[in-house]
């Protein structure tokens, strides 16, 4: 299991492909979001996968490159609707062209993520078409929820990592499964991979959280802070209500109620808040938690016990990114 060998082909293979065609405002901002780098975690989760259940990984590049072309669509469409002005360090794409075109190449991309499916036989195909669409389903499910938090003052911790089950980790759940339909394993250990990845799609999420207030914005590649400037009520927010006193938690209302042009002091503030309560030791107690119930899977799992170690290997580098 080389986790970098699984990015380096699956970036070869993504750049084989030509995404430029006529109308080309259409394709370009494609090629632009797919060309900006990230972590390509879910595709690697895919070609990994499927080499642990078949020792052939390269026949998942297909499915691979679905779910990054996927994921990338939500990206753009969750970018709009956040009205973010960086993505991976760089201008989003409704910024650098606009708000019709973002829409539009972003459903062009879901479409497109279908199509390498069919590069499979039929039974394959129909079990990644299958999960494929239950999988996106779900994705605005949470994307929906997201929106509804915003406006709503009494959300639970609960609430919140259903949320984040949906929007994050049935993707990468998806991806790993993926690989396992490519690779033709059995139900279980394709179930339990499933289990596996939504797990450790929440610790990711939680991790992501806490690197948006608390990371640092020369690795992180998004804007720090970004959760607080749109008030996002993340797990940090909502631990912090739960138990900071009654000054805090008036303060940290107060802030996030907030519309401000300049909001340094605003983020300055409620990292304050945070750490005068210990959200960033909870918030990893939390990662801790969800990365375990993970690894928990790994024992009923019909593979070999060097691919375990590389599947806890890779969700402990997951759990202590920086990026």
């Amino acid at each position: 299991m080389n986790i970098l060998q699984y990015q380096q082909e699956f970036l070869q293979y993504l750049e084989s492909k030509v995404w430029i065609h006529e109308p080309k405002n259409l394709y370009e901002p494609i090629d632009y979001i797919l060309q900006l780098g990230g972590k390509r975690i879910r595709p690697v989760l895919t070609l990994m996968a499927a080499d642990i259940f078949s020792s052939d990984y390269k026949k998942a590049m297909p499915a691979a490159l679905a779910v990054e072309v996927f994921h990338n669509f939500t990206l753009i469409h969750d970018d709009i609707m956040d009205d973010a002005p960086l993505r991976r360090g760089k201008v989003t794409v409704h910024e650098k062209w606009n708000i019709n075109t973002g829409i539009l190449s972003g459903d062009a991309m879901l479409i497109l993520a279908y199509q390498y499916f069919e590069n499979y036989e039929p039974i394959v195909f129909q079990k990644l078409a299958k999960l494929f669409s239950k999988t996106a389903l779900e994705v605005c499910d949470g994307q929906q929820l997201d929106v509804d938090f915003e406006t709503r003052n009494d959300v639970t911790i609960d609430e919140y990592i259903n949320m984040i089950r949906l929007k994050t980790s049935v993707l990468v759940a998806a991806a790993l499964k993926m690989g396992a339909i490519v690779a033709k394993t059995d139900e279980e250990n394709a179930n339990l991979i499933y289990d596996f990845g939504l797990n450790l799609g929440l610790a990711f999420q939680l991790q992501d959280d806490y690197l948006d207030t608390f990371g640092d914005p020369e690795t992180f590649g998004k804007q720090v802070g970004g959760d607080i400037i749109e008030n996002k009520k993340t797990f940090l927010y909502l631990k912090c209500l739960e138990v900071a006193n009654e000054k805090d938690r008036n303060k940290l209302k107060h802030y996030y109620n907030l519309k401000l042009d300049d909001n340094s002091i605003k983020i300055e503030e409620i990292r304050r808040i945070f750490d005068l309560n210990d959200i960033p030791v909870l918030i990893k107690h939390q990662i801790e938690h969800y990365t375990q119930k993970a690894f928990n899977t790994l024992a009923k799992m019909n593979i070999t016990k060097s691919n375990k170690e590389g599947l806890r290997e890779f969700g402990l580098w997951l759990m202590n990114r920086t990026v």
